[in-house]
């Protein structure tokens, strides 16, 4: 059985992949969870009651500025957060010729303003309280990756925005990290190359697990326990840090 927990953290995306793993670390370190996502995110929510974890859900559109507006007013009637983690987001495939506006608007709005809009509404409701928050970001904040224009262009901007919060709030005890993952082995990895490479997926995968130094892609579970770590007490020494999780793509460049 959980202990009683340590307060609230809110996880955007998280009913799978990523998310869903960093929802459950949380749990199993004694938080409570508030869970959002755009489907239903019954499996997460099952997980962790077997676990015997507190936990609660919201649908949410996160690049709407009324419905997390919304929920903020909803969550905080009966909640006091403590961590934001921003996990929500999307990809895309193309270079700047074959990516359409509407591709592009749509990376800006999910992992761009999705971020402002749960960022701004977390610390208004922080109500003088330290708090910390966690972004996800990637390698592409850092370094080119071949047809990932748009990708890495919200990327870079969750690494611009993840700085200018740590310092704007540094003085209110406010602390903000991103990581910085390479490829991870979720199952929109899996679709993925389901989808666009049905007659060579061992071949794609090993090229994906290859992309690594060390050989293989990351798991959803050793992101969420780096997440869990600059979200906790442990990490009260650390803000404004983007951390490499690459499995040695940047290190060793």
């Amino acid at each position: 059985m959980i202990e009683k927990n340590k307060g609230m953290a809110l996880v955007t995306g998280g009913g799978s992949g990523i998310g869903q793993a960093i929802c459950v670390d949380l749990v199993k370190k004694k938080y409570e969870v508030c869970i959002v996502d755009i489907h239903e995110p019954s499996e997460t929510l099952k997980m962790i009651k077997d676990i015997g974890g507190l936990a609660t859900s919201f649908l949410c559109d996160v690049s709407n500025e009324e419905d997390v507006e919304e929920l903020f007013k909803k969550l905080m009637a009966k909640h006091q957060l403590k961590i934001l983690v921003n996990n929500a987001g999307v990809s895309h495939v193309g270079n700047i010729l074959t990516t359409s506006m509407k591709d592009f608007d749509r990376l800006f709005a999910i992992n761009v303003k999705g971020i402002f809009n749960f960022t701004k509404n977390f610390i208004k409701n922080l109500n003088g309280q330290k708090g910390a928050i966690v972004n996800m970001a990637s390698i592409a904040s850092k370094v080119g990756i071949q047809d990932r224009f748009a990708y890495s262009m919200s990327k870079g901007a969750v690494l611009s925005m993840t700085l200018s919060i740590a310092k704007d709030f540094v003085e209110q005890g406010i602390r903000c990290n991103c990581v910085c993952p390479a490829r991870v082995h979720t199952p929109f990895v899996d679709d993925f190359v389901k989808t666009n490479y049905p007659e060579k997926i061992d071949e794609m995968m090993d090229q994906l697990s290859k992309y690594q130094p060390i050989g293989r892609m990351g798991t959803p579970d050793e992101i969420a326990k780096l997440v869990s770590f600059l979200a906790s007490d442990e990490a009260s020494f650390i803000t404004g840090a983007a951390i490499d999780i690459d499995g040695g793509v940047l290190g060793t460049r």
